[in-house]
């Protein structure tokens, strides 16, 4: 009986003296995890607060640009952490980085028009092929450019609407900027009967354009004669103007063509000879109607 006791007591000194080890090896793991832990968040912080901070000095880097990278490489580092912890309690951090690789494609195959989305947006973001502010269009939708984020691209068309457009849609199609450039070109065209006075019609448009202090100077205005119809001729008119004077002037030029040959002829010989409109397909209208934003 008494042998079995002093056994009991021994075994019980022996777990106990184990633990005792166990618990000082592992508190010293635990407390260097914990710091390891500390530093690796406070060091992802400040390096992406740095990073952010120097991607905002590069010219044309955007905001939402600069903060994606950031956020990358701060999550990057605190994964980081995170292994080199569970490789401190004897983890094996080779399959660990095995199994988030493994994750990390699943995800990729779950998400590729996500990711499409993603990748275009970066591109837009870094190319600028447009800007908030500007009104583009494609060949599945138009407007003015609300936000650019990394998913997709807010835009609020000429009649008011909200529009939602994927980046992936608008990096694959082609996009016309009404608001880029700071000028841009406009043509009025009418139709002049072989009886009627041509060179009196071609004056009278150039006299239009050079009395409207929008019509630029440079490059100057210009008449000609487009081509020959069966009973008429087709003249143009054709000048520049800036772009946020574009769509103003182009509905008051119409006016005044119509009004001045209304002077100079009957009203059934202008209503039958004049043809004046804006020739481009697309007009730009929202663009135009306000001055395009300064180029950053």
């Amino acid at each position: 009986m008494q042998q079995q006791a002093a056994d009991v007591l021994l075994a019980t000194q022996t777990a106990l003296s184990q633990a005792s080890a166990l618990a000082v090896q592992y508190s010293f793991s635990v407390l260097g995890a914990v710091i390891l832990l500390v530093l690796g968040w406070t060091l992802a912080g400040f390096a992406s607060r740095w990073a952010y901070e120097g991607l905002s000095r590069v010219h044309g880097i955007d905001e939402t640009l600069a903060r994606f990278f950031t956020n990358v490489l701060r999550y990057a580092l605190l994964i980081l952490v995170f292994i080199t912890v569970l490789g401190q309690f004897g983890v094996q951090t080779a399959s660990i980085i095995a199994a988030l690789g493994a994750a990390g494609l699943a995800i990729g195959l779950a998400l590729q028009g996500t990711l499409q989305n993603i990748a275009a947006g970066i591109m837009l973001l870094i190319l600028r092929p447009f800007r908030v502010g500007e009104y583009i269009e494609t060949s599945s939708v138009a407007g003015t450019v609300r936000e650019i984020g990394l998913f997709a691209t807010e835009l609020r068309t000429a009649d008011g609407l909200y529009r939602l457009a994927p980046n992936s849609t608008l990096w694959n199609t082609p996009i016309t900027n009404f608001s880029r450039e700071p000028t841009r070109q406009n043509e009025v065209k009418i139709k002049v009967a072989y009886e009627d006075d041509l060179d009196r019609a071609m004056e009278t448009l150039m006299g239009l354009a050079k009395g409207d202090a929008r019509v630029l100077t440079s490059p100057a205005p210009s008449v000609f004669i487009d081509s020959l119809g069966d009973s008429t001729i087709f003249v143009t008119l054709r000048y520049w103007a800036k772009t946020g004077d574009w769509w103003s002037l182009s509905r008051d030029m119409v006016k005044r063509v119509k009004l001045a040959f209304d002077e100079k002829g009957s009203p059934a010989t202008v209503a039958d000879a004049l043809d004046a409109a804006p020739t481009k397909k697309s007009n730009g209208r929202a663009a135009a109607e306000k001055p395009a934003p300064t180029r950053q």
